[in-house]
């Protein structure tokens, strides 16, 4: 099987690496027994970068080499040690590389030595235990975990950055020209279609130095996938000029210099996006005499068309001096019209689950438990992160997700819903959704006493949390000369009856310690 040796189209599949994890570490040091939490933060992962490189011409790397993954972050340590950062990855492209969705949508167009584009970021390190702690949680015993990189599936397609592009019939002498005016050596022989992948050529021209492709395989229909153009016409979009190669001494029968410039002009035309791109003719092989007789004639034609015409040859040099200095007055011409590329760094970032920071619920027609309760899916961009974060073994980890969700809003928007308790709430992709029953009513407190890694709040209610929710909701609908122990105290009341404002902490009257019977 013939090895390529140019590609200017893969599908790339990258994977960022994956954040380290935290840690849950307690210093310990002799005669200090209580030594505060000291577990280290987990690296971030590493990204996977495009950068364009001068010095890369085609993507035949990646034709071989498909799959690409950055390093991952490196795990937390005790003694506050975080993890090491994980490197980032790195893959030169030729400039001109186009980066597609595998469904086609462009996400970005690499032009100009230096840019770069971060495909898939890093997953983001958890955070240590140390870290975790707080004024009402002294000592963990939980730490996050490291988030997974992004992964997605690319296409690569490289238009070749040159600033004259030469089209024409095969055999019309475009290898050969590339070969007389520049150090470029292309494959050249007597039969149609010998060149298969566009040929780079650089020309100086006095104090100007520029570059010259060609196109191979234009033929009528071309651009409807006929030939070889349809694969290679995309090269021609960043050119200059276009140089119109034309063969004057074909000895196919029904063709003549003019109908095959016509021919190849509506191959560009229906290509589109090239009108506006000056043209030059260059009549080939009039060393051939039947090929001089058919350049003097056709040239009048030609001129009174508007373009330039030379008569060259590819074999003897004629003419190609007058043509190179032609086309290297187009360049300067475009390059002084030209803006400025300066290299930039572009990220792309996956779409957050609802177009914002914010989260949405909707209701499952089909419950993930069998208990006949509803279904409730919550997408978001924190609360998905925070449950990829979170290790679902340790019951204090657990509840300070509890807490996080709570503390955004999730708990109070299914409630308002009519989400009842057993309900199930799936959080993240249908694909891979956390699901949890439905328990409201568990909410931050301070550090709770117990055995490390239990968090005794799903063991035992808390009616002190529960009147400072009821609080919370009231006091949005209270009267302007009403504090917050109004509030309290009208609540209380309401509970109660008519039973005293008033009370002994720790009687029957305190309310922190009705339980949910009372009326």
């Amino acid at each position: 099987m013939a090895v390529p040796s140019f590609v200017d189209r893969v599908t790339l599949h990258v994977s960022a690496g994956r954040g380290g994890n935290g840690v849950a570490s307690v210093h310990r040091e002799k005669f200090k027994p209580l030594g505060g939490p000291d577990g280290g933060n987990g690296g971030p992962g590493g990204s996977v970068i495009l950068r364009v490189d001068p010095a890369v011409t085609t993507l035949l790397d990646y034709h071989h080499s498909s799959r690409r993954q950055a390093e991952h972050g490196g795990h937390g340590a005790g003694s506050h040690r975080n993890g090491a950062h994980g490197a980032d990855l790195v893959l030169p492209v030729p400039d001109g590389t186009v980066v597609a969705e595998a469904g086609g949508a462009v996400l970005a167009d690499l032009v100009g030595a230096g840019t770069e584009l971060v495909l898939a970021e890093g997953g983001r390190g958890g955070l240590g235990n140390a870290a975790l702690a707080s004024s009402k949680r002294k000592a963990p015993g939980f730490a996050l975990l490291g988030e997974p990189g992004n992964e997605l599936e690319i296409v690569l397609e490289l238009k070749v950055v040159a600033d004259i592009g030469l089209v024409g019939f095969p055999s019309a002498g475009k290898s050969s020209l590339i070969a007389a005016i520049s150090r470029a050596r292309p494959k050249i022989a007597d039969y149609p279609f010998t060149t298969l992948v566009p040929n780079l050529g650089v020309v100086s021209a006095g104090d100007t130095t520029y570059t010259v492709a060609d196109v191979p395989g234009l033929i009528e229909g071309a651009s409807e996938g006929r030939g070889l153009g349809h694969e290679f016409l995309r090269h021609v979009e960043r050119c200059a000029a276009i140089v119109h190669v034309v063969d004057t001494a074909t000895i196919e029968p029904g063709r003549n210099p003019l109908d095959d410039l016509d021919v190849i002009e509506r191959e560009l035309a229906s290509y589109g996006g090239l009108d506006d791109r000056p043209r030059l003719v260059a009549l080939n092989k009039v060393d051939v005499p039947d090929g001089r007789d058919m350049a003097d004639l056709v040239r009048a034609d030609l001129e009174a068309r508007g373009l330039r015409v030379f008569s060259v040859s590819a074999a003897s040099g004629e003419g190609l001096r007058q043509l190179t200095f032609a086309m290297a007055e187009i360049v300067q011409v475009a390059r002084a019209a030209r803006p400025r590329v300066a290299a930039e760094r572009i990220v792309i970032r996956p779409p957050s689950a609802d177009g914002s920071d914010e989260f949405t619920v909707t209701e499952t027609g089909d419950p993930s438990t069998g208990s006949g309760h509803r279904g409730w899916r919550v997408r978001g961009t924190k609360p998905e992160r925070w449950v990829r974060q979170t290790d679902f073994s340790n019951d204090e980890a657990v509840g300070f997700l509890a807490d996080r969700l709570n503390r955004l809003g999730v708990e109070t928007r299914l409630v308002a819903l009519g989400a009842v308790e057993g309900d199930a709430v799936l959080i993240g992709h249908p694909d891979n959704a956390v699901v949890f029953d439905f328990r409201p009513g568990i909410d931050a407190g301070v550090e709770m006493l117990g055995r490390r890694g239990e968090d005794q709040r799903f063991g035992e209610p808390r009616p002190a949390a529960r009147r400072r929710r009821e609080i919370d909701e009231a006091m949005p609908e209270r009267a302007e000369e009403e504090a917050r122990a109004d509030v309290a105290g009208r609540i209380d009341r309401a509970r109660r009856g008519d039973g005293p404002i008033s009370y002994e902490i720790g009687t029957a009257d305190d309310p922190d310690l009705l339980d949910e019977s009372d009326p």
